[in-house]
């Protein structure tokens, strides 16, 4: 009788600590990839409001910004699956790709074309990019994150890399499509959602293994990089 009550607690315990664990590891991640939202009841929320361009061009009625993020989240909606690989043509088919994969699509979605843009300035400033290697190459140059990275550094506008929780002044410089970079450590690009979390620090849309997913940025523990906003 006693062991039973002794494997009673134990398989309490481990539950507890599996449920703890999910809800707490890096702020919520997992259950945000999977898009459950948790926040603690008692925090103040803070209301950042709309910052962003109203620039339409494709005069579709949706600002550019926005048509940016509504674009990258049909990534999360269909679980684009993660898979790194090289395609003739160099985009790749619309349920995979990689992280660079969620922004091209997503600045598509405001009739920017990443790739044409990228494999012209590559093809002219070949030296500047480095993950080139002298040798141009279409099919996979603007898939790299840190190709990507100089691109944005050369041709849009560069916002504070610095992410204050409560911080209302700052928050208002994270802005829904604006690209956020990571490369210490790793590679990894994604994109400002329009969702924020209670103490108004914004979610990122991006694709990371096993798929793409909505997160906190706050998630992140690796430097920010860079943080851009495309110049509309």
């Amino acid at each position: 009788m006693k062991i039973k009550k002794r494997l009673i607690s134990f398989k309490f315990l481990f539950i507890m600590f599996i449920l703890l664990f999910v809800v707490f590891f890096r702020n919520g991640i997992l259950l945000d990839s999977v898009g459950i939202s948790l926040s603690n009841p008692f925090s103040k929320e803070v209301i950042v409001g709309d910052h962003y361009s109203t620039v339409d061009r494709n005069h579709n009625g949706v600002p550019d910004p926005i048509d940016i993020v509504n674009t990258a989240r049909k990534e999360v909606e269909q679980r684009t699956t993660y898979k790194s690989a090289y395609y003739a043509g160099g985009y790749p088919p619309d349920d995979e790709g990689v992280c660079t994969d969620v922004i091209w699509r997503g600045l598509d979605g405001a009739d920017i074309l990443l790739k044409d843009l990228m494999d012209k300035d590559i093809t002219n400033f070949t030296d500047l990019y480095p993950r080139v290697g002298g040798k141009p190459d279409p099919n996979i140059d603007f898939r790299r994150v840190p190709n990507q990275f100089v691109f944005f550094q050369r041709f849009t506008e560069s916002i504070t890399t610095e992410l204050i929780p409560g911080d209302l002044d700052n928050l208002k410089e994270w802005q829904p499509g604006d690209v956020v970079f990571f490369l210490d450590g790793y590679h990894h690009v994604g994109i400002v959602s329009d969702k924020r979390a209670k103490d108004g620090t914004p979610y990122l849309i991006h694709n990371n293994p096993p798929f793409a997913a909505e997160i906190k940025l706050t998630s992140f523990k690796t430097p920010i990089a860079g943080h851009f906003r495309w110049n509309y």
